[in-house]
């Protein structure tokens, strides 16, 4: 996957910036960000174009294992809330002006057909990795096709990147403490509500699984082992999308689990990325640091869904605006003459 930072580009664009009616610099943040989207799209007068919320939804046969406050049953429930309009990334999503995509990839209780729904199932979810692996090579080949496939198949020139899975904060802390070599107890968080007590068992339960695995140091063969369907989807998204020279908008833990995949077999799709956020959940300061990634805030959000992501959406507008719409000095000063 060519590069596609440009040092050229990124210097007229900058130029273009600096030449408005303003103090060169000004807008700080907003200033890098509209020359890394310029970049992406590989143009000095970038728009952003239909833009989608890809949800991707999975069960993990581990949560069988007490790693998660709550029950397999909540991933359908949530779906069917976020595709009813009710649930956070909805409520920002209507308010943006984004559209959903709900991608069933492999929940145990599937939801009937429905506007929003796609149906890309891979299985009644995962394996309990504890056992075995979470998925055979075969069917984390499958999942990674349908995320590209599903993004192929959308409009626009943006996506932003969203899960559902109860238990997914385990896979997320797997795949990061295989990939970058950190010890499990650092990367483990309390998800969706672990206490304390909750949080050590998940810690146990999860060096387990990493010494059960210990031979998939691999980015496809960690992922198959140790992931989960819509981790590995997600990571056929990311691909595709930076292929595509999408502007790639990532959300929290779990969907950054899937980039930090995606970024271990191509290194530059991490140039298309924008990080929305840091996420209280432990582990993902420690996986941005890993992708040398700067996130653009620092809430104290711990949601997932793509929350986050549709949040900062107004950002990567307000860049494209700002430096498209701002008149230049010359000609502010021309109308004085």
């Amino acid at each position: 996957m060519p590069p596609v930072l440009d040092a050229d580009r990124a210097a007229a664009i900058q130029a273009r910036l600096d030449a408005q009616a303003r103090p060169p610099g000004s807008l700080g943040r907003l200033e890098s960000l509209a020359v890394q989207i310029g970049q992406i799209l590989r143009t000095e007068a970038p728009r952003l174009q239909e833009p989608t919320v890809l949800l991707c939804a999975g069960d993990h046969g581990l949560v069988a294992q007490g790693v998660s406050a709550w029950p397999s049953s909540v991933t359908t429930l949530m779906m069917q809330g976020i595709l009813s309009g009710e649930a956070t990334v909805s409520v920002l999503a209507r308010q943006h002006g984004l559209n959903v995509q709900v991608v069933d990839c492999g929940v145990i209780d599937p939801l009937p057909e429905q506007p929003g729904l796609v149906l890309r199932r891979v299985g009644a979810g995962t394996a309990d990795a504890l056992l075995q692996p979470a998925m055979t090579p075969e069917q984390c080949r499958t999942a990674i096709r349908n995320g590209r496939e599903q993004v192929a198949s959308l409009p626009g020139n943006a996506i932003l990147l969203g899960e559902m899975g109860i238990g997914n904060t385990s896979p997320a802390s797997l795949l990061l403490a295989r990939l970058a070599g950190l010890p499990i107890e650092q990367v483990v968080g309390p998800g969706a509500g672990l206490d304390a007590a909750g949080r050590q068992h998940k810690i146990q339960v999860l060096g387990q699984v990493l010494e059960r695995h210990v031979q998939a140091t691999e980015p496809l063969d960690a992922l198959a082992a140790l992931g989960g369907f819509e981790i590995a989807t997600l990571a056929g998204a990311v691909l595709q999308a930076a292929l595509e020279n999408r502007v790639i908008v990532v959300d929290g833990f779990i969907t950054s689990s899937a980039v930090l995949v995606a970024a271990r077999l191509q290194p530059a799709v991490l140039e298309r990325c924008v990080f929305s956020h840091v996420s209280a959940e432990p582990g993902h300061r420690l996986m941005l640091q890993a992708m040398q990634a700067d996130p653009l805030l620092q809430f104290g959000m711990r949601l997932g869904e793509g929350s986050a992501a549709a949040l900062v959406w107004p950002l990567l507008e307000s860049a494209c605006r700002a430096l498209n719409e701002i008149a230049p000095l010359e000609k502010v000063m021309a109308r004085g003459a």
